[in-house]
């Protein structure tokens, strides 16, 4: 082949063991994790900014410390694609095509029904992960695997402390 071919290929041949299939299967996997990890960040760093009122403290602490665990995913999920050769998001349209979390975009949220959605939200997470975490399993994929059982354990921590500082007073009820 020639140089000009081979720059241009998608294709960089990154050493594994995993087949094709799998390798296609487990980056669709991850990388529509990465890309409700970028929303579910961004929504939790919006929600940091502008939550007000009588908890903005606590509240504003808690979704700050959530949103920096939510980042930190961000790089181990897409170097994981990386590692096994696949080919990761480029750009924040492509995150918008294949994120799952939807965005809040409204110019006020009362910070109950923030927290409420964040909660929601890492619920859907969680989710997927497990999901993933079998294409991983299919695929004989351990070290994808490991990965998202650390991640899972991650995000239903999240989705605790966010279901318990939205309960009631003295009730076992949000």
């Amino acid at each position: 082949m020639s140089k000009t071919k081979n720059a241009s290929s998608a294709d960089l041949d990154t050493p594994t063991d995993l087949d094709t299939a799998s390798v296609n299967k487990v980056s669709a996997a991850l990388n529509t994790l990465l890309a409700d990890a970028f929303a579910l960040y961004l929504k939790t760093k919006n929600f940091h900014w502008h939550v007000s009122g009588r908890h903005f403290r606590d509240y504003h602490l808690l979704l700050d410390e959530q949103s920096d665990q939510i980042f930190a995913t961000t790089d181990q999920l897409a170097e994981r694609v990386r590692k096994i050769g696949g080919n990761t998001i480029r750009s924040i349209g492509h995150i918008a095509k294949l994120q799952t979390l939807k965005d809040n975009d409204e110019k006020f949220v009362p910070p109950r029904e923030m927290l409420r959605e964040l909660m929601e939200d890492n619920k859907k997470v969680a989710a997927a992960m497990r999901k993933a975490h079998k294409v991983c399993d299919d695929a004989e994929d351990v070290a994808s695997a490991s990965l998202l059982e650390n991640f899972i354990d991650e995000t239903e921590r999240r989705t605790w402390f966010l279901f318990e500082a939205t309960r009631q007073e003295g009730g076992n009820e949000a």
